[in-house]
């Protein structure tokens, strides 16, 4: 028994009140005539009947009422035995991230942080309920909360090894979120290898919520020595073998210095090796010169031969397209032989020159079908005629790509083609009233993949541009005086990609400097759609499907997209390959992708390689997390017993308050209706 607050039984001094009440009686005498008073003798008269307490009943209403309001004030409460060890929820979360792959002995982390859970399930009362948790690229809850041993063994059986990166922050989010709804007590034991990689930037996000006892069970050695295939280089797109160049990384986490032997892999089979020597606890690159690959789409790797205890990331994946070379349509007036010069020489310059140019005038664009090319670029053309806009409009909708350069014709016309909007006006610098003969570039956003040599532009003058308002098209490039220079614009499918000025040296003198080759080269790439399907990809990333923008606007593709997953199975139903807007890569090795523009890929997945790295967390860093000392956190799923829970008597006693302020006013009411000697 305790109180909350204890100073308000200072109250009890209160209990004085009815006594003086029931106390506090008037003598009161009724006066009668008397001839004389000299035979009257003074004396005292006893009062003692008059200071007998009365009205019992009521007094000891008043008194309980009284005690009822202060024991209230007071707060009482008392502690009893109610919280048993069985009524908590046990939650079961084993880790099956890549790094539960590696192998300690002859059985994985994964196998044997599965045969640790069952024996904590096994261990359980009979009648608590447990849950079941993987804990890998996301958490995922696998059973709802039962008592039944064998759904729960069924469970931890059937979790298998997983490609993603494990997260502590994901689980705290997780249990968090879980806390919202279960409000009893729980016990989290979490088996994992405990990957220092795993933890959050933010401490925060990993902590459990106050209602959750955390119980480590660390699987694996300290710090395994590893090494792997840290990352690949290498061209997507393929068209000269002799000039492909493949870098390869190769590092150790925890080894000594020694050598290995490195292998590229074309289809399975072994083309060249190499050997390199790898610094202690450090990285080594390897280079491959040339790549000898077949037409059409090809499986590459390099591997380390030679396999460690964690054999799974001795290989990295990435997929190569071997073709002829794509065309480009350039359609230009036949009086500018400037613009396509530059730009086919740019073009040319490229590091595996995978596009030809075709200039073309709009007169003779007209029976020209753009599907078969790779983009097409409308390059200071006064007027387009309505037949070649729509043309190339459909196209674009259905997944092609323009790139429209104004030059200085926009100063004639109002119309952009293909973009849509008007020009507004021309600016000439080099006739401004500041007097100042040419202008500078501005922001840029370098984040855009045709402008990833976006500091390349700092030096680049411009003498003429297009004003054009940028509508719902994204700004990729300004001028110094805020003018937009270059606009993306997604349509349907595909994209138009504006430059508001020229791709001659009179209107700026970018054609002459290098960053306009990194462009040229860039802005090709990203039009062909190149960007979006070459290179190599990371477990639980995302691949866009769709055009993000036609699921905003409510416009529907009518094609359906198509994914192989590695085993050969199509991962989405029907219904997802007609609305899905992105795939999740949650599997190493290569997916089959056919994209609603209907172009195919092959996409390259590899695990996360901060999942190489096995150096486990500090101990104190697992003190902190836990909230108690290492010695308790491995005895917390052991113990028994009950634990003390409080009980508030506060509502009752207000209650009992109640009735008895019911009961007083009742009995008092009889009291005074009756004759009575004294109030």
């Amino acid at each position: 028994m305790g109180f909350l607050a204890p100073w308000f039984l200072a109250g009890l001094v209160a209990l004085g009140l009815p006594v003086y009440v029931h106390l506090l009686r008037k003598q009161t005498t009724v006066p009668r005539p008397v001839s004389s008073l000299m035979f009257f003798e003074q004396g005292t008269q006893s009062s003692i009947r008059h200071r007998r307490l009365r009205y019992w009943l009521l007094f000891a209403l008043r008194t309980s009422l009284v005690l009822l309001l202060v024991l209230a004030f007071a707060k009482p409460f008392f502690r009893h035995k109610s919280v048993l060890a069985s009524d908590k929820l046990l939650l079961v979360a084993i880790d099956d991230s890549f790094s539960m792959g590696a192998k300690d002995g002859a059985t994985t982390r994964l196998e044997e942080a599965k045969r640790q859970a069952l024996e904590v399930l096994s261990r359980k009362a009979s009648g608590q309920k447990a849950q079941v948790i993987s804990l890998g690229g996301q958490m995922r809850v696998l059973t709802q909360p039962v008592a039944d041993a064998r759904v729960l063994r069924a469970a931890v059986e059937g979790i298998t090894p997983g490609d993603g990166h494990g997260s502590f922050g994901e689980l705290g989010r997780g249990m968090r979120a879980m806390a919202e709804s279960v409000h009893t007590p729980m016990e989290l034991d979490l088996f994992s290898d405990m990957q220092e990689s795993n933890m959050p930037g933010n401490f925060a996000d990993m902590v459990v919520p106050g209602n959750v006892s955390l119980v480590l069970h660390r699987i694996g050695s300290n710090g395994a020595a590893n090494w792997t295939v840290e990352s690949v280089q290498a061209p997507g797109q393929l068209v000269d073998t002799k000039k492909a160049r493949v870098l390869a990384v190769v590092a150790g986490h925890g080894t000594p210095a020694a050598s290995r032997i490195v292998s590229l892999l074309v289809n399975g089979n072994v083309v060249t090796t190499k050997k390199v020597d790898v610094p202690a606890n450090g990285r080594a690159t390897v280079a491959f010169e040339g790549l000898d690959v077949p037409y059409g789409e090809t499986r590459c790797a390099v591997r380390i031969d030679g396999s460690d205890t964690f054999a799974a990331d001795d290989v990295e994946n990435f997929a190569v397209k071997r073709a002829d070379p794509e065309r480009v349509l350039f359609v230009h007036q036949a009086s500018d032989t400037r613009s396509p010069l530059y730009f086919g020489t740019a073009l040319g310059a490229a590091a595996q020159a995978s596009f030809v140019l075709q200039p073309i005038t709009p007169e003779q664009a007209m029976e020209i079908d753009p599907t078969k090319y790779a983009f097409v670029v409308l390059s200071d053309v006064p007027a387009v005629p309505s037949v070649l806009e729509n043309v190339l409009t459909r196209n674009v909708e259905a997944g092609g790509s323009v790139l429209v350069a104004e030059g200085m014709s926009a100063a004639h016309r109002e119309h952009i083609p293909v973009f849509g909007g008007n020009v507004e006006d021309g600016h000439f610098y080099s006739r401004g009233a500041s007097g100042a003969s040419y202008v500078g570039t501005g922001e840029m956003d370098a984040s855009h993949p045709a402008m990833k040599d976006a500091a390349g532009w700092q030096g680049a003058k411009f003498f003429y541009s297009s004003a054009v308002k940028p509508a719902n098209a994204r700004v990729v490039a300004r001028l110094a005086d805020g003018t937009p220079l270059v606009m993306d614009k997604q349509m349907g499918e595909g994209h138009v990609l504006l430059f508001a000025s020229g791709f001659d040296n009179v209107t700026n003198d970018l054609p002459l400097n290098p960053a306009f080759v990194a462009f040229v080269d860039e802005a090709a790439r990203y039009l062909a759609g190149e960007e979006r399907m070459g290179g190599a990809r990371v477990v639980d990333s995302y691949v866009q499907l769709r055009n993000p923008v036609n699921a905003q606007s409510g416009a529907q593709s009518k094609t359906a997209v198509d994914v192989i997953a590695p085993d050969g199975t199509r991962p989405m139903s029907l219904r997802e390959a007609a609305a899905a807007q992105s795939f999740q890569l949650s599997r190493v090795g290569f997916y089959q992708v056919k994209f609603a523009n209907g172009r195919d890929a092959l996409l390259a997945v590899n695990a996360d390689p901060r999942e190489s790295d096995l150096q486990p967390l500090a101990d104190d860093v697992l003190k902190l997390w836990t909230g108690a000392a290492a010695g308790q956190a491995e005895t917390a799923s052991e113990t028994a017993g009950q634990q003390q829970g409080v009980s508030h008597l506060w509502w009752w006693i207000m209650l009992l308050v109640a009735i008895t302020a019911v009961a007083e006013t009742a009995v008092a009411s009889k009291y005074l209706g009756t004759e009575r000697e004294a109030l």
